[in-house]
């Protein structure tokens, strides 16, 4: 049977012509990726969590709905300042749910912008953007820029669906009509296509954009700035002229500008020099959200408490201090005492002090297979895959609703969503917390 015009819960591009079909074989998914076809095999993957489990004696042993559902509630109904880490690969409904969690247990609310474009929100914050959506830029840009990513290989669909090979209103002749400039220290496969590669010093992208905005302020750089960056004068002018010079320019900003040293200020850099673009033609910029609706946490957040991510409710409102409540530092500090992972494997990918104390506290986890967080968790809820086996809205790297329909049914009578499984588990908080008072 065929299923068509799905949409891909891997990547920030969202993709929403995906068509999967299933036979007796097998999955067969078209115009994919090979991340998200692997994505769709997972709904028939042997290691995927088919039933709720609880540690005892420090093993996972197999349990019931209610139980696991009574244990996780103890746990977060017990503690005094819980984290909710919520993970991208779920949708905004479920994310809402877990936010209001993190309000009325009076703990901390983090997602993957922590570790990922969290810099490029806070730079944001500090000088604002000149935005637009995927499809404005499709069809209009005939200049793309590249800084710190490698679509490539991170977002494979990325340059073929929406910024450089697709024939656009004004880009008639798609690749012909553009020219692709790629900022990276690296000679990466998408600089190896690109028309210009602008091969920096790591760590010096603050310095680059410094010197590219005095440049357009009619200032000569400082010589030093050839030795420090590692890029001639004669190279950015070039790279400048070419800016100046199109009719509709787009900075794709990646993880490279983001992680790199200056963090949050590359980005407020690239947001000013965009801003003084738009005085000689239309630029925009945006980011390469690398994971599928990372971006709706931002919005929901934002939307409901004001702040992006990291949000504290220890005092009985919202606070934002990136670097005090945002997750890898409340682990370090070891700052919270039990955990709620939804969607995410903190274990593999925070530092080693954090995920040694995710295993000194009590952690509740809600995934679709077995992990490193899974192992060290005390409870584990079976988490129900987002586009596939239920309804819902993810974020668009360039903040757009993208609304997804399942093409089955949870795999589970005890629940629909992990909206569903959060409402469950919020409902039980509250009747513990309101029996206890």
């Amino acid at each position: 049977m065929m299923f068509r015009n799905l949409v891909c819960p891997v990547c920030g591009a969202s993709c929403d012509d995906i068509q999967v079909e299933m036979t007796a074989e097998g999955i067969v998914a078209k115009n994919a990726c090979k991340m998200g076809n692997a994505k769709f095999q997972e709904l028939a993957s042997p290691h995927r969590i088919r039933q709720p489990l609880i540690c005892q004696g420090g093993e996972m042993l197999p349990s019931g709905w209610e139980e696991a559902l009574d244990r996780a509630a103890d746990i977060l109904a017990s503690s005094s300042r819980p984290l909710i880490f919520i993970g991208s690969e779920t949708s905004c409904e479920a994310m809402e749910v877990g936010l209001h969690l993190g309000e009325y247990l009076g703990g901390v609310v983090d997602s993957n912008s922590t570790v990922c474009h969290g810099p490029t929100a806070m730079g944001i914050q500090e000088a604002g953007r000149v935005g637009a959506t995927a499809g404005q830029s499709k069809n209009r840009a005939d200049l793309t820029v590249y800084w710190g990513s490698n679509p490539l290989e991170s977002m494979p669909r990325h340059m073929s669906r929406y910024a450089v090979y697709p024939r656009g209103y004004w880009t008639r002749r798609g690749r012909f009509d553009r020219t692709v400039i790629t900022v990276d220290p690296r000679r990466s496969l998408t600089a190896e296509n690109s028309d210009l590669h602008i091969q920096l010093n790591p760590n010096t992208d603050f310095e680059l954009l410094s010197a590219l905005l005095a440049l357009l302020h009619g200032q000569q750089p400082h010589p030093s700035a050839e030795e420090v960056t590692g890029v001639a004068i004669r190279q950015m002018e070039e790279m400048l002229e070419l800016m100046k010079g199109c009719n509709y320019g787009v900075i794709y900003a990646g993880l490279g500008m983001a992680s790199s040293y200056g963090k949050h200020r590359n980005a407020e850099m690239a947001f000013h020099l965009v801003q003084e673009l738009n005085n000689h033609t239309k630029f925009v910029i945006g980011a390469l959200r690398g994971h599928c609706n990372v971006a709706g946490f931002n919005q929901v957040a934002s939307y409901l408490y004001g702040y992006p991510f990291g949000l504290d409710f220890s005092r009985g409102y919202p606070r934002y201090n990136p670097g005090e409540f945002t997750a890898v530092d409340l682990l370090r500090e070891r700052d919270v005492d039990a955990a709620l992972v939804v969607c995410a494997d903190l274990v593999s990918h925070f530092p080693a002090d954090c995920a040694s104390y995710l295993g000194e506290i009590p952690m509740i986890c809600i995934d679709i297979a077995s992990c490193p967080t899974t192992m060290l968790s005390d409870v584990v809820l079976p988490g129900v895959i987002d586009a596939m086996e239920c309804d819902g809205t993810f974020y668009r790297l360039d903040d757009v609703p993208i609304y997804f329909q399942p093409f089955t049914a949870s795999p589970f009578p005890f629940t629909a969503s992990n909206q569903h499984t959060l409402q469950q588990l919020m409902e039980r908080v509250r009747g513990r917390k309101e029996a206890g008072s």
